[in-house]
């Protein structure tokens, strides 16, 4: 099966580099989805532009793909299923959620010269970074890509209620399964609480297992596939 791999803010294809052969040794064929403005460039791509992307790995799957969101991109990945509601195999969420129709994609830090540098590890101290080393906080922070204003900033669009018929699989890492499902029923998740078919699984992990689990977390992709 072909997984689509989207990173979430600041992060470019090459966070996916030690997912993607272990996916490939299960028998899944991995493909990280390049953002526009998230390695390109590009300062003035926009949600539009990358939501295009993501619809073009997807057309070009062979087959029905699995779609996997990190972080912000989560919406990313429910985007499509609005989308494509009918030519996924399914939604996978990594630390986060779909935001609902009509709010900015990630309008959370400040903007600078149009963009949105990756704002350091303060407001990721906890739980988010307490398993990244100092090495690799290092390496991230010198990777980061700023992310254009036109993405951050843009408004989801979701039209297609056939999107609340695609089987979604949360990962919860730096948060519990049992938060996520208390947070989904207390309604602060809409679009997941419309769902038809949600799995929460947990991870240990921070926020960025790509990087620190990247074994556990493509056995966890892989079982949806499967």
């Amino acid at each position: 099966m072909d997984i689509l791999l989207i990173g979430g803010l600041w992060l470019d294809t090459s966070a996916w580099d030690g997912v993607v052969p272990e996916l490939e040794a299960l028998g899944h064929r991995a493909v990280p989805v390049a953002l526009p403005g998230q390695g390109d460039g590009s300062t003035t791509a926009t949600l539009a532009d990358q939501v295009t992307a993501v619809l073009a790995a997807v057309d070009a799957s062979a087959g029905k793909p699995l779609v996997v969101g990190h972080s912000a991109a989560c919406t990313l990945a429910w985007l499509a299923a609005d989308a494509r509601p009918e030519e996924l195999a399914g939604v996978v969420l990594i630390g986060g959620f779909p935001w609902d129709d009509g709010k900015l994609y990630a309008d959370l830090f400040e903007m600078t010269d149009g963009v949105m540098p990756f704002p350091g590890w303060g407001p990721f101290e906890g739980p988010d970074s307490a398993d990244l080393s100092d090495e690799l906080k290092n390496a991230f922070a010198a990777k980061a890509v700023p992310v254009p204003e036109g993405v951050a900033r843009g408004v989801v669009q979701l039209t297609d209620e056939r999107r609340f018929d695609v089987p979604v699989v949360v990962v919860c890492p730096e948060f519990t399964a049992e938060q996520a499902r208390q947070w989904i029923e207390a309604g602060d998740v809409p679009e997941l609480a419309r769902a038809k078919n949600v799995d929460l699984v947990d991870l240990d992990s921070g926020h960025w297992p790509m990087f620190t689990r990247p074994a556990a977390l493509a056995a966890l992709l892989a079982d949806p596939a499967a």
